[in-house]
């Protein structure tokens, strides 16, 4: 089995005026007054400094707080997500909000806190999870999972599981090559990094994840 994981992978610009100088017609000076040659202004230089470091101290700010690019590795969550794309993850999410059936999350993998993993959430803490054949049924319901292509399911059956309180039944979407809870268990919520949320690489499939 394999399993889908992730490589945890506006500035002020100062006018011409700025940068020329006085554009107006010098006056005349005399033979014993030195010509002024400076063509940069001081006062911009330190506003041009200024806004570049406030971007960047922004963008830093950003990336450690809130979201973070990772690169998906592994074919788990085919065809969703392949092997080498670029994502974005929302790590802020859920400090003020709860996950929810279906998310898409990055978390550490259980085993091993050195590896992280990316799967969907199918089983909420309580909830009573169970395998049977290609098809996922929670607290007895079939669960309508649009995202798993027939092609791509398990055939086999595993044993029912309830879901631990703090914890989630996570699955990769490619069922037949995800290394998920049916194989190690329930993933803890301390362990759950952060949502993913936004595909910016490739380009041609630039956008917000499902």
């Amino acid at each position: 089995m394999a399993a889908a994981r992730v490589d945890v992978d506006g500035l002020g610009i100062p006018t011409v005026w700025g940068l020329l100088g006085n554009m107006e017609e010098p006056e005349k000076k005399s033979e014993d007054q030195p010509e002024s040659r400076s063509l940069w202004v001081p006062g911009e230089s330190r506003r041009w400094i200024r806004d570049i470091f406030f971007a960047a101290i922004t963008a830093i700010l950003i990336v450690v707080f809130v979201v973070q690019p990772v690169r998906v590795e592994g074919t788990s969550m085919q065809p969703n997500l392949v092997n080498q794309e670029r994502i974005f993850v929302n790590k802020f999410l859920y400090r003020f909000s709860e996950v929810q059936r279906h998310d898409v999350v990055v978390f550490w993998y259980p085993k091993d806190r050195k590896k992280s993993f990316i799967k969907r959430v199918i089983g909420l803490p309580g909830d009573i999870v169970e395998v049977r054949g290609s098809t996922v049924y929670v607290n007895g319901n079939q669960l309508q999972e649009e995202y798993a292509r027939t092609d791509s399911r398990d055939y086999r059956t595993y044993p029912s599981v309830t879901v631990p309180e703090d914890s989630y039944y996570v699955m990769g979407d490619h069922r037949s090559s995800s290394n998920d809870s049916r194989h190690w268990g329930c993933v803890p919520a301390e362990f759950i990094f952060g949502r993913a949320i936004f595909r910016y690489w490739p380009i041609p499939k630039i956008g917000l994840l499902d």
